[in-house]
């Protein structure tokens, strides 16, 4: 009895000081993580900060997991708590760590450089994906760790994995519309039919385009108003872009003159009118140079049109303001119709 007793007690103070000792070197593996912490601040690549942050924190809390179980095995447990000394235990620990290791490891190199990437890109498209690609790395991971956790501690996990993928495949058809926008914005950042800030035209709708994102693109039309079209759309559409593969546009003005006019008089002013407006106005440009052509001959008018080039597309309202307005104006000077539609009305008594 006093041989037991003492061995007892000894064997106790001994996981007393396996704890201690323990203690102190996680506190002084935590001070020099800290150290190199600062240090790795201090140096230009981002590699040392990503190893630091995914060992730094778990190298600890492993020193205190070893203590724990050392204090275990040395201290005289009770009967009924001699299960804990199992090696699947610390097996399941060592799972759980390298998860932690593995899931931060990845989620630091993809924000890191992930990040630094999609920063020299207009579109924030990556910036989601980025985003996404964080998130589901991490799921994958702890996942994996979750299905060896139950197969080191001998849980069947069959009826479980039937049961997800059941749920996956349930998942997979509710997401279907989702998966369908979500790679048709994969494949517009890829393929860049526009970029923000361009001025596209989808169905009857123009605007400039202010956000292309995972699921959807969002543009403001010219009444200012915000349009959302789900990527799956845009993939399915003709898409018009203004601002390809230049800013500068076509501007067509429509002018009608009375019949009798002067057709070279007309020619001539129509094309004063355009390169006086491109010297005066500096949206409006001379190359390529204003061109004027006598379409058809209208039911109350002959008809021309006046092209000039804007080398704003976003300016085609204001052009066609300046040219109506001096045409208007020199038309008044010379005597040229403008006539308006009309009809004859006849009579029988």
């Amino acid at each position: 009895m006093a041989t037991g007793t003492i061995f007892g007690m000894n064997g106790n103070l001994l996981a007393v000081i396996v704890s201690i000792t323990g203690l102190v070197i996680a506190l002084a593996m935590y001070g020099i993580v800290g150290w190199f912490r600062k240090k790795a601040e201090q140096t230009e690549s981002q590699l040392d900060d990503i190893l630091l942050a995914a060992f730094g924190t778990p190298a600890v809390v492993a020193v205190l997991v070893i203590t724990f179980f050392l204090s275990l095995q040395v201290a005289d447990l009770p009967a009924q708590f001699q299960f804990i000394l199992d090696s699947k235990y610390v097996n399941v620990i060592w799972i759980l760590l390298g998860a932690w290791i593995i899931s931060t490891f990845i989620y630091t190199m993809i924000e890191t450089y992930g990040h630094r990437i999609a920063a020299g890109t207009k579109t924030d498209l990556d910036d989601r994906m980025i985003a996404l690609a964080q998130v589901a790395s991490k799921y994958v991971i702890w996942f994996a760790a979750f299905l060896l956790v139950l197969y080191v501690l001998e849980i069947d996990i069959t009826p479980f994995l039937a049961g997800a993928g059941i749920a996956g495949i349930a998942l997979a058809l509710a997401a279907q519309d989702f998966l369908s926008n979500f790679f048709g914005g994969a494949i517009i950042a890829v393929d860049k039919p526009f970029k923000i800030n361009d001025r596209i035209m989808i169905d009857q709708y123009v605007g400039d385009v202010i956000c292309v994102g995972a699921r959807s693109t969002r543009i403001k039309t010219l009444d200012n108003q915000i349009v959302t079209f789900p990527n799956k759309k845009i993939m399915d559409s003709y898409v018009i872009n203004y601002a390809q593969p230049d800013m500068r546009m076509k501007v067509r003005v429509n002018v009608g003159v009375a019949y009798g006019s002067d057709i070279d008089k007309v020619r001539e002013i129509l094309m004063e009118i355009a390169k006086d407006a491109s010297r005066h106005y500096p949206f409006i440009t001379e190359d390529p140079d204003p061109s004027v052509y006598f379409l058809e001959f209208g039911a109350s008018s002959l008809n021309f049109q006046l092209v000039v080039w804007t080398n704003d597309f976003s300016m085609t309202w204001e052009t066609k303001d300046v040219i109506n307005t001096r045409i208007a104006k020199r038309f008044a000077e010379e005597g040229i119709e403008i006539p308006f539609p009309q009809m004859d009305v006849h009579m029988r008594t």
